[in-house]
């Protein structure tokens, strides 16, 4: 790169190389004013760091003060008082924006739940999706209602006494990426490719800062109460402190208190042992929960027996509170070949297990009530190679799935996918309401029984004891 300026209110402002990479000059310019990069007087981009894009991934960026914001005090969110709803901004309502999932604050603070988690919102292309193809990370998608609409969000939620997730991806960058390419090296083929395309170069002071910088806004700027780090065994560093851990620690310095959650794929607990995450997703009680019920072996299920001995051996895990453990999620539901959930009678036992468990427990967008429409994985790629690469990569990875065939894999570029999608709230069910009542008050040892021949696991912590028949799928309390 020989040139670099600045596109803004229609004149162009050179900057100057200092020698060691980076680009500066003076430019008068004020909150709401639209800008881009030149790149050696031709290529015009987003800026990578962008705040705000409210035309989209291939518009403009536009200047933002965050400092406008008026955002109230969280309540303060405890590891072992937990309880995480997670939901997906654009199908959580009838209007898909932050400003659709206010009214239902009060219903969750009430039922139990302590935080929401956002599915990602940084921009991606187009105007519906699960948020994972971000490609302007620090920009609230304009869709949902732009950076105001999440300052709103939050704003409300802490007044409601609900703190506030989000879910932010640093494992990769969505594909149509080449703005960033332009202005360094962000990618890198040392550690091989993620499932997702190349992996990021956290090698680079830059693309380091790039990561740790937007952690540090969410927490700061929004107020936000904590970030859920998507996928982090598909973040590679050889760095000598790795970029995770330098990412919580600084978290926690510009806003103390605010958590730090990985999602691990496997089991691997780096992030609470070398990284010191507060908490890690892991999946391993989904799973042997799953396949009891289900019978499913299918992909990532091939290692679980189905026994009530492995569901008990996840249950004894010593970990607690700093496991986030689930009976249904937006992968365990969306990257189904036709996004359904558990059915009522299945879903209720795994609820049960997983809130009456010591580990911190998460519910799934409808879930409290036993939604019944599917969450499909849908996507509004701009790009048609792009979009339709998505199309035949859904339909090639459920071929080798017992019982699907293409057809039955839905159009994740079809709108109707995404409108499938949308909840049906009715009142949470009963047993969920129980269950989260009873969890405050008990202690955080767990005993487990197994009489497998039965088909019933039998839990105790403290005075409470809870049966759970798998014979009959029937559970009763006691």
């Amino acid at each position: 790169m020989d040139a670099v300026a600045v596109e803004l209110d229609g004149s162009i402002h050179e900057l100057e190389d200092d020698g060691e990479g980076f680009w500066a000059g003076d430019a008068a310019a004020s909150a709401g004013d639209d800008y881009r990069f030149v790149l050696d007087g031709r290529d015009a981009w987003p800026d990578p760091c962008s705040r705000a894009q409210p035309h989209g991934v291939r518009g403009s960026s536009r200047i933002l003060d965050t400092a406008a914001f008026e955002i109230a005090t969280g309540p303060g969110l405890a590891l072992d008082e937990l309880v995480v709803y997670e939901l997906h901004v654009g199908t959580f309502s009838p209007e898909g924006t932050f400003d659709g999932v206010v009214p239902r604050l009060p219903e969750l603070r009430e039922l139990g739940i302590t935080a929401i988690e956002l599915m990602p919102v940084a921009t991606f292309p187009g105007g519906r999706g699960w948020g994972y193809d971000g490609l302007y990370a620090s920009a609230p998608h304009p869709t949902y209602g732009g950076p105001e609409g999440l300052a709103r969000l939050v704003d409300s939620a802490h007044r409601a006494g609900v703190g506030v997730l989000l879910d932010v991806v640093y494992n990769h960058i969505g594909p149509g990426n080449e703005a960033l390419r332009g202005f360094g090296p962000y990618f890198t083929a040392r550690f091989g490719e993620t499932p997702w395309g190349e992996a990021l170069d956290y090698g680079e002071r830059g693309v380091r800062e790039w990561a740790i910088q937007n952690a540090e806004l969410w927490v700061r700027d929004y107020r936000l109460d904590g970030l859920r780090l998507d996928a982090v065994h598909a973040v590679a560093d050889d760095s000598a402190e790795h970029v995770l851990g330098e990412l919580a620690r600084r978290v926690r310095a510009v806003a103390s208190g605010a958590l730090v959650i990985s999602e691990m794929g496997q089991d691997d607990l780096r992030p609470l042992r070398e990284w010191n995450h507060d908490a890690m997703w892991l999946d391993s009680l989904h799973h042997a929960l799953h396949v009891a019920l289900t019978g499913e072996r299918d992909g990532y299920y091939a290692g679980f027996d189905g026994s009530l001995a492995s569901i008990a051996r996840e249950l004894s895990r010593p970990e607690g509170s700093q496991l986030v453990v689930c009976a249904q999620n937006h992968d365990q539901v969306g990257n189904r070949a036709i996004g359904d959930r558990l059915p009522p009678a299945k879903l209720r036992l795994a609820q049960a297990i997983v809130l009456f468990s010591p580990f911190t427990p998460l519910l799934f967008q409808g879930e409290e009530y036993g939604e019944r429409a599917p969450f499909q994985f849908f996507t509004d790629h701009i790009d048609s190679f792009i979009a339709d690469a998505t199309r035949e990569g859904r339909r090639r990875e459920f071929s080798r799935f017992a019982g699907f065939t293409a057809h039955d894999v839905p159009d994740p570029q079809a709108l109707e996918t995404f409108e499938r999608s949308k909840l049906i709230p009715q009142p949470a069910d009963e047993l969920v309401a129980r269950l989260l009542r009873v969890r405050r008050e008990l202690p955080p040892e767990l005993a487990v029984e197994v009489d497998e021949r039965a088909g019933r696991l039998t839990l105790r912590r403290g005075s409470v004891t809870l049966v759970v028949d798998f014979s009959n799928e029937t559970v009763a309390l006691a």
